[in-house]
């Protein structure tokens, strides 16, 4: 699945000239905050995180797939902050688990765990699995949702397998585990730029922003920012 085009860095924003819309970009995870508002920067929008608007208390994801856990957290933090809202939920799908974590990535070992463990955890629970078994998946499904309650709810898969031991630094998450054939590393050995051009997220956002930039989706945004 490919990425779609998006409007040239530096366009007029969707509100019109001069304008920047606000968006609240709805997650506690600083690295995601990061990619959310990154991928967001070709229709600039300006963005806020939910602890600028004072929102502290998380979601609580409850949904048995991506798409209600998306939209029913972009749905919340709208009708908080009375801003429209980006959400997005995503998961690592593990062919030789069955497709677990999943939607619980997150959460997959316990509370305890940190990304770091979450990957330790993967490492041994496939540990048996030979390399060409151990395909994978990234998913992500971005919601954005307006205080009156319109929402939308785009998705981005990208293929992969999980690699023999974890690589590289960056990223977040499952990154360092989750190895690319056509850029032949992972996620964690490679540039942001890299990976927003081909990840499940960039995807995601990539419709969502082209969305935006559409009649219909001018709509879901205020005229400036508030």
């Amino acid at each position: 699945m490919s990425r779609r085009s998006l409007p040239p860095r530096g366009a007029s924003p969707p509100g019109g000239a001069g304008l920047r819309p606000l968006l609240l970009v709805a997650t506690f995870n600083p690295g995601k905050a990061r990619e959310l508002a990154r991928l967001l920067e070709p229709i600039r929008v300006a963005t806020v995180g939910l602890a600028e608007r004072g929102l502290r208390e998380p979601y609580e994801e409850e949904g048995a797939t991506y798409e209600e856990n998306a939209r029913g957290k972009a749905r919340h933090y709208a009708a908080l902050s009375g801003l429209v809202a980006v959400a997005d939920d995503s998961g690592l799908e593990v062919d030789a688990l069955g497709g677990a974590p999943g939607p619980l990535s997150a959460r997959y070992g316990g509370p305890g765990l940190d990304d770091a463990g979450r990957c330790r955890r993967l490492l041994r629970e496939i540990a048996a699995v030979p390399e060409p078994d151990r395909g994978a998946r990234y998913v992500a499904v971005a919601a954005i949702a307006t205080p009156a309650g319109p929402t939308r709810t785009f998705r981005g898969v990208c293929e992969g397998r999980i690699a023999l031991e974890g690589r590289g630094t960056g990223g977040f998450g499952y990154d360092p585990l989750f190895y690319y054939p056509p850029l032949g590393a992972t996620f964690g050995e490679i540039s942001e730029e890299r990976k927003h051009a081909v990840s499940h997220r960039g995807q995601a956002l990539g419709l969502l922003v082209s969305f935006l930039s559409s009649e219909e989706g001018r709509k879901f945004l205020p005229t400036g920012g508030s």
